[in-house]
């Protein structure tokens, strides 16, 4: 029977002789892998490897073959369906993901970040998951709440961790306005009046049931009538969110940069949470807040999970998130898990992040707004590399004014399900098929800079998913099993190939990053470069492009890597490298250890004095060297 209630929960029982995955050391040491759960894996596949790397063949999803590319588009007519069917749900599921554990241990993940799973309103598609209907069920689609436990201790038990994606800002279309003001008109030329945002609240017309008619009592259902109960498809639960003070009632965001719209307002359709008020240090909290809190603690205990992404921290008051990162802490730290991280999705700029991340004391931020730019366009040779690097900080000491980053404070990536830095244009890395052979220097910058780096599903596949205007989220959210849904427009061929090229390189390349605390540890540096040896200056664009190795050493201690990408494209380079001149004498060697070209790793290449000391190095086109 579902839970209809907070009060039916039992937190003494639940954690009760139950002994929890203690929490990692460090987060910087680990390697995200974010994925939408309905877009992974169905658990249908065919010829991919288990847990134990032995093929399995259950299944009837064959692999995808270069031929399979385009399969779904063939006319207009099946065109229109395979568009169509990225609109809604596709099929993923838990239990698919458990399946794919192997996959992704031998890529060298070591912790999941899964998109929301819990229940979701029962008319509208909302397979990402952040429209939630029912905070103590998991979406039955994607499975059930055993099924997300089987997930998390299977993780654990091979070595990786689970960030569960949360959503505390606004619950799904769990009610309908009456609006009595703003008339305006579709599309189609038909009047309506819009419930925007004036700083006052609407009339509801009523909770919303299975079907999205607002017939339902704007009111919590009484506990002693339980007969009088909305179904469990209906209005929102558990019931205490029935209340229709959990709502602010003010309407739809218009203008995403005007406090306190952006905080009071409706994210689209998806209705706000009124969370209290006050200052940060004075916060009252509400009822609404209070109940989310004892929730997501709740899930916590129950799936053993390790961390929270928190979905549209900008939108929630300070004192709001403040809370729920003291709650989550101290819950975490009575089960063992000392800790246990909360990842913030913070929009708005580096400078509101970082602030943001003080005022609140959550982990760390998810770096949507800037990072994902300059990554992916220095790889494909449209960013100054000082863009990049100048993005972080060495020590939490030094340059505390300067809103830069350190290296457990921010994750970084350049692939994601909602690429908002891009606006209305999607289009992953690899949509560009003339910069697409760049993806494992991004991958590398990624992996071997400073920061928490996480990869998005399928980028390790070369996924080319690309789109415009309303709704073109879907085609960066390609279907790793196929399915209606899949790759390359492509339908009914998965994608789970570790032969396939990028995979491999990744997989050496996170090898080596696990490895040695060098990599996630180390101090980092941009190095100046030469052509000829005497004069030197950190590599920088010329005329709008950069063709030209991008060096970077990691110190830790008294150990130096030397790593660097080549942003030419199509040709190797070579470039006297600055190194630190006390951890190396004249005529000491460094040895390649990684190349994107085999033959390259093994050898040396001779310390000589110039600039301090520098050695000469070649990257191979869009290449990928580390030397020690």
């Amino acid at each position: 029977m579902p839970v209809r209630s907070l009060a039916e929960l039992h937190f003494d029982e639940l954690i009760r002789n139950k002994e929890f995955t203690p929490s990692p050391t460090a987060w910087e040491d680990e390697v995200l892998y974010f994925l939408l759960v309905d877009r992974f894996s169905d658990g249908n596949e065919k010829g991919y490897r288990g847990l134990d790397g032995n093929i399995v063949n259950t299944g009837t999803t064959e692999l995808f073959r270069p031929d399979d590319a385009l399969n779904a588009v063939k006319t207009p007519e099946t065109a229109a369906r395979w568009r169509e069917a990225g609109a809604g749900y596709v099929g993923g599921k838990l239990a698919g993901i458990t399946s794919k554990l192997g996959y992704l241990k031998r890529l060298g993940v070591t912790a999941l970040w899964l998109s929301p799973v819990l229940k979701q309103v029962a008319f509208q598609r909302t397979y990402h998951g952040y429209g939630i209907q029912d905070y103590l069920q998991v979406n039955p689609r994607f499975g059930t709440a055993d099924d997300l436990r089987t997930l998390v201790d299977t993780a654990h038990a091979n070595g990786m961790r689970v960030i569960l994606d949360i959503i505390l800002n606004h619950t799904g279309n769990v009610f309908s306005y009456d609006p009595n003001r703003y008339p305006t008109s579709d599309s189609r030329g038909r009047q309506f009046l819009d419930a925007r945002w004036d700083g006052n609240r609407y009339d509801v017309r009523g909770f919303n049931d299975s079907h999205g008619n607002a017939g339902l009592t704007f009111a919590r259902t009484d506990p002693a009538n339980p007969t009088a109960f909305p179904g469990p498809d209906d209005a929102i639960w558990p019931v205490e969110f029935q209340d229709p003070a959990v709502f602010t009632c003010k309407g739809r965001i218009s203008n995403f940069d005007y406090d306190p719209e952006f905080r009071d307002a409706d994210f689209f359709d998806l209705k706000d949470v009124h969370h209290g008020a006050g200052t940060v240090d004075a916060y009252e909290p509400s009822a609404a807040l209070m109940h989310q809190l004892q929730v997501y603690k709740y899930w916590i205990a129950f799936a053993d999970l390790d961390g929270y992404r928190v979905d549209t921290v900008k939108h929630m008051d300070l004192g709001a998130a403040r809370l729920l990162g003291s709650s989550m802490k101290e819950f975490a730290a009575r089960i063992g898990k000392d800790n246990f991280y909360l990842i913030a999705e913070i929009t708005g700029g580096r400078n509101f992040a970082f602030d943001t991340l003080g005022i609140t004391g959550l982990d760390a931020a998810l770096g949507i707004d800037d990072i994902p730019d300059k990554l992916e366009f220095l790889a494909k040779g449209y960013r100054d590399p000082s863009d990049y690097f100048g993005l972080f900080r060495n020590s939490e000491l030094v340059g505390q004014g300067s809103h830069t980053w350190f290296r457990n404070k921010v994750v970084t990536l350049f692939n994601d399900h909602d690429q908002v830095s891009k606006g209305s244009n999607k289009a992953r890395f690899c949509a560009d098929k003339d910069k697409a052979n760049g993806v494992v220097a991004a991958l590398a910058l990624n992996a071997m800079t400073l920061g928490i780096p996480c990869i998005y599903y399928g980028t390790e596949q070369l996924f080319d998913g690309h789109g415009s205007g309303d709704g073109a989220d879907r085609y960066i959210r390609e279907a790793m099993f196929g399915g209606e849904f899949g790759a390359f427009a492509s339908r009914g061929k998965h994608f789970f190939d570790e032969d396939n090229a990028v995979y491999r390189e990744l997989q050496a390349i996170l090898k080596l990053r696990g490895n040695d605390r060098i990599y996630t540890r180390g101090r980092q540096y941009l190095r100046p470069i030469s052509g000829d040896g005497v004069g030197f200056g950190l590599p920088m664009m010329m005329g709008g492009e950069i063709h030209s190795i991008v060096p970077w050493s990691r110190l830790l201690d008294d150990q130096e890597a030397l790593l660097a990408i080549n942003t030419d494209l199509s040709s190797a380079r070579t470039a006297w490298v600055t190194i630190d001149a006390s951890l190396h004498k004249p005529g000491e060697r460094l040895k390649c250890v990684y190349s994107t070209d085999g033959a390259q790793i093994g050898a040396e290449v001779s310390i000589e004095a110039r600039n301090g000391l520098a050695v000469s190095l070649t990257v191979p086109s869009a290449g990928f060297v580390i030397f020690r």
